[in-house]
């Protein structure tokens, strides 16, 4: 038994040592997160339209005691509702009918008016259509949260360390998934979306950030970070689908507390591995975030990361109701729509995570960025579900390819030009990724109402494809003068590579950095 217990704490310590431990964490936390993002994305346009659709079958109903007769019941019928199981009842007027309740006749007709088709798919609902704002500011809202939290978290970690942000990341999102759990109102679940944004900008930053440093290697690096984007991939992967299926099949509730308990999971081995309390800060002052916003290379990284994640960002809450009004597509096909795109992403960001280094980085976010493009244009043109397989698989590869080359870019960046500590760049990546999520939802959701969805893809397609070529000044990024001189010193141990040279360059984390500052 004491030797079971030795051999347990020889683990634990050894864990803490390790780099691979720590990328099981990062993987399970950004699996969990984005799990989570994803997988209301099926479920929240189904689950408001029949909130709403229940609410005013109860408002026409609630007339019906105090009017129907013993003898009028035999002409009434259940149907189903829209895309919920809930029941509706009917009636047509019979001879029987008295003239004291032709009105209620009457009233009962019009439920049956504007009950579904035998299609029972809802083309031209006004309800549906107005569906698109409400579902893109619910969906936004986690993403603005993000942003707005992003800025603080950064420099925190530079500060305190990487495990207490991440572990609070984690306690933040078991709590947002509860409430996703048991939210029955729009309030609510906005609430709960909300929530998730503060969790997920902890997680998120500390996790790349604590990558980052563990790697300082460029190429480990980019292999580290194309391993931890599979976790996200995953949880994009597996998200809808899964969402999609059990709450057609086991209810609403059911996917979030699965998901509650694998952060649980996630959180227990964080508390024995990691041991928040121990958070050690970085060493060396971090270059201060204006700074970093200030480099144009940082920005065009940070945009390319923004406009390819804006493309799935409007195509999250507007496509399954395109879905549903053009395809009447069931609530499982909300979800599956979305898993080639999902499978794509998951073999972009472990194949470039590896050839990207070898290929060019610049290049591999360039192509990525004109794949999205044509893939994103290509969207309205799908008659039926069949018809999305191949659009939504380019979409996901070429932002595979985007994020799996720019995440790496963001840290090489830092220690090209600017100080060794990695918290403030990559909040500013998430930031990024952040605006991408939040200004896409909420104006696509606006856009699709306004001039309808074929053109929200027209839109988004032209700009990627025009940002584009902005990629090509990433081929080389000069360092900063005083950086210059640290590169050229070969007795370091830390190693970079220039993406288009084959020699290996060197440089040191020293404290040159600070004389840089003081001269800005």
């Amino acid at each position: 038994m004491a030797g079971g217990e030795l051999s347990l704490l020889r683990w634990l310590r050894e864990s803490r040592q390790s780099r691979k431990v720590v990328l099981l964490i990062v993987f399970i936390a950004l699996l969990l997160d984005n799990m989570l993002l994803t997988v209301v994305v099926p479920i929240i346009p189904s689950y408001l339209y029949s909130i709403k659709h229940q609410k005013n079958a109860t408002e026409i109903q609630t007339p019906k005691p105090n009017v129907v007769s013993t003898t009028t019941m035999d002409n009434f019928q259940s149907i189903f509702s829209y895309y919920d199981n809930s029941t509706m009842v009917t009636g047509n007027e019979s001879d029987k009918t008295r003239p004291r309740e032709l009105h209620h006749t009457q009233t009962e007709q019009m439920t049956v008016n504007v009950t579904p088709s035998p299609s029972d798919c809802p083309k031209e609902d006004k309800d549906l259509l107005n569906e698109n704002v409400q579902v893109g500011l619910l969906f936004a809202s986690k993403a603005t949260v993000q942003l707005i939290t992003n800025p603080f978290i950064g420099p925190l970690t530079n500060r305190i360390g990487y495990q207490i942000p991440l572990f609070a990341g984690f306690c933040i999102m078991f709590v947002s998934t509860i409430m996703f759990a048991f939210s029955g109102s729009y309030t609510l679940l906005f609430i709960a979306r909300s929530l998730q944004g503060v969790g997920s900008s902890c997680s998120s930053v500390a996790g790349m950030g604590m990558l980052a440093s563990v790697y300082t290697d460029d190429e480990e690096r980019g292999n580290a970070m194309g391993i931890a984007l599979g976790g996200l991939a995953m949880g994009v992967l597996v998200g809808p689908p899964f969402g999609s299926v059990m709450y057609e099949f086991v209810g609403k509730s059911s996917p979030f507390l699965v998901l509650a308990a694998l952060a649980l999971l996630d959180g227990a081995v964080q508390l024995f591995v990691l041991q928040p309390s121990r958070a050690q800060a970085e060493s060396q002052k971090g270059t201060p975030l204006l700074t970093l916003l200030k480099d144009p290379y940082i920005i065009i990284a940070a945009g390319s990361i923004c406009f390819a994640n804006m493309a799935i960002a409007m195509l999250e809450p507007a496509l399954p109701i395109w879905m549903m009004e053009t395809m009447c597509s069931k609530k499982w096909q909300l979800g599956v729509a979305f898993v080639p795109a999902s499978i794509s992403y998951l073999i972009g960001t472990n194949l470039f995570g590896i050839l990207a280094h070898k290929m060019g980085r610049w290049l591999c976010a360039l192509l990525g960025m004109l794949i999205v493009g044509i893939s994103i244009l290509c969207v309205p043109f799908a008659k039926n579900i069949y018809g999305l397989i191949a659009p939504n698989f380019g979409i996901g590869f070429a932002i595979g390819m985007v994020d799996s080359s720019m995440m790496p870019i963001m840290g090489y960046l830092v220690d090209l030009r600017h100080v060794s500590v990695y918290g403030s760049v990559y909040a500013i990546a998430d930031v990024a990724f952040c605006m991408g999520f939040a200004i896409g939802p909420s104006a696509g959701g606006a856009i699709a109402k306004a001039i309808g969805f074929p053109w929200l893809m027209t839109i988004i397609g032209i700009v990627d494809i025009l940002f584009a070529p902005l990629c090509f000044f990433l081929r080389s990024p000069p360092a900063k003068e005083e950086k210059m001189a640290i590169l050229m010193d070969h007795n370091c141990p830390v190693k970079t590579k220039m993406y288009t040279q084959n020699n290996i360059q060197s440089y040191p984390i020293g404290d040159e950095e600070e004389e840089y500052e003081s001269d800005e």
